[in-house]
């Protein structure tokens, strides 16, 4: 094992977070659905382990790989604003066997009125969790608003949902299918914006380039924001539009005709096969430290910058979240 060179940084990135490839790689590496089953015990060595190696004691023996294997743990489960540890269900570790399950029955069953409401509502939920875990920790939000942005969503996507599939009753059979992808898509525009409003309202931390605090912007926040909702969107587009077309041509077989109780069970498998590539590859969409240029703040944010700093700070950067 290699050793642990001269001023090793573990919050160095690993790859060139300056490219798609580098985001994506990054993004595949804390993604990995198999650290969601890693005992809380392993993850709070790691945590240690990072946070002394950050300190500049590391323990003697330690290889480089196990400090990345360590890295790795602490990126997946702890949030990256307040260092605790989030909850399983809302790390995006968790979102291919979550998503998979609840998306493959969402395509399975789509046919009913009582069956669109649940598997609606129950995603929904799912999504309030991950959207909840993560925010720009540095922005409360209270338990009031909680509730209103979880009706406000699960509303959203229900009556996106239901509508659509009375609407779709006399249409080709695919048009039924796409319902569910249109109700997420709905629900997303809403229910990350509602989930996270602190910070469009109050605005979230935004930093120079060597991580100082110059104050905080509403408008790096709407940004963050949106980048975020266009890759959630993103993340459950294939699956959700592809896998459709794929079930409509492969039960017109008469194998598939004989196993329909298999029906559920083959689009939770594949939904996982879509979401193992796209859970990273929409994450890896824009940069997780999000920039914006000085110009862009809101007036007098920039000028207090422009006071202290004067044109060394052509660019801020802040977390936008996942």
């Amino acid at each position: 094992m290699a050793t642990v060179s001269l001023g090793f940084n573990i919050d160095s990135p690993r790859w060139d977070q300056s490219t798609f490839v580098g985001h994506l790689k990054h993004f595949f590496n804390i993604t990995d659905p198999r650290t969601v089953l890693v005992p809380e015990e392993e993850l709070d060595r790691a945590k240690a382990l990072v946070e002394g190696c950050r300190a500049g004691l590391v323990p003697p023996g330690s290889s480089q790989e196990q400090l990345l294997y360590a890295k790795k743990l602490y990126d997946s489960a702890f949030h990256p604003d307040s260092g605790e540890k989030m909850n399983f269900i809302g790390r995006m570790s968790f979102q291919v066997p979550g998503g998979m399950a609840i998306t493959g029955c969402m395509l399975q069953f789509y046919r009913t009125v009582p069956a669109v409401v649940f598997w609606q509502w129950v995603n929904q939920s799912f999504n309030a969790f991950v959207n909840y875990t993560n925010r720009n920790a540095a922005s409360p939000i209270s338990l009031r608003q909680i509730g209103v942005a979880y009706v406000t969503a699960t509303g959203a996507a229900l009556a996106t949902a239901v509508g659509l599939n009375l609407y779709t009753k006399r249409a080709p059979p695919l048009l039924a299918r796409w319902v569910p992808f249109a109700a997420v898509a709905a629900a997303n525009c809403v229910n990350i914006p509602m989930m996270r409003q602190q910070e469009i309202i109050n605005g979230i931390t935004v930093t120079d380039e060597n991580n100082n605090e110059l104050g905080c912007s509403r408008r790096a926040a709407v940004k963050g924001i949106s980048q975020v909702v266009v890759s959630r969107i993103t993340m459950a587009a294939p699956g959700m539009i592809i896998l459709p077309i794929i079930m409509e041509r492969l039960e017109k077989f008469t194998f598939m005709q004989r196993i329909r109780v298999l029906h559920g069970p083959l689009q939770v498998l594949l939904c996982g096969g879509f979401l193992l590539f796209m859970v990273p590859a929409a994450c890896a969409l824009f940069p997780q430290q999000c920039s914006l240029a000085l110009a862009d703040l809101e007036p007098e944010l920039r000028d207090s910058i422009v006071a202290k700093h004067g044109d060394k700070v052509p660019y801020v950067y802040f977390n936008k979240g996942l």
